[in-house]
């Protein structure tokens, strides 16, 4: 059985690249325009697992377990950073994550249409203040 090691900046390497794809799948999920269908699933299982992916990184080496770990980071990464700049900001809440919700300057809550209603403003009520 031959089995090859990695060096340190191979395996950092396999990281980082998994992290920008893990990143780049949140992102186009989270900002997609239509339903979820299962032809989207087979191209991000295709993208991360692909044939390119399994020449780069061979599977059951290092290399593919860095790769992983990054998808990971990436993937969960990019989730909680959107936790945090929804968190401390003044005109977004949790309802971002659901629907788009926001806070308008004058005080309205705008609905973006497509994110779950047809583009209606809202007064806000007194515990949105």
């Amino acid at each position: 059985m031959d089995t090859q090691t990695a060096s340190t900046i191979q395996l950092i390497g396999a990281t980082c690249f998994g992290a920008i794809i893990g990143w780049y799948v949140y992102y186009i999920n989270r900002y997609r325009k239509g339903d979820v269908q299962l032809s989207d699933l087979v191209t991000v299982i295709g993208a991360i697992g692909g044939g390119a992916v399994l020449a780069l990184f061979p599977a059951k080496t290092d290399l593919f377990g860095a790769y992983g770990i990054g998808l990971a980071i990436g993937f969960f990464g990019y989730f909680f950073v959107m936790i945090f700049l929804v968190g401390t900001s003044k005109n977004f809440d949790s309802d971002w994550f659901l629907d788009g919700r926001r806070k308008m300057p004058d005080g309205t809550v705008l609905v973006p249409e497509g994110m779950g209603g047809k583009g209606m403003l809202a007064k806000p009520s007194e515990d949105m203040r």
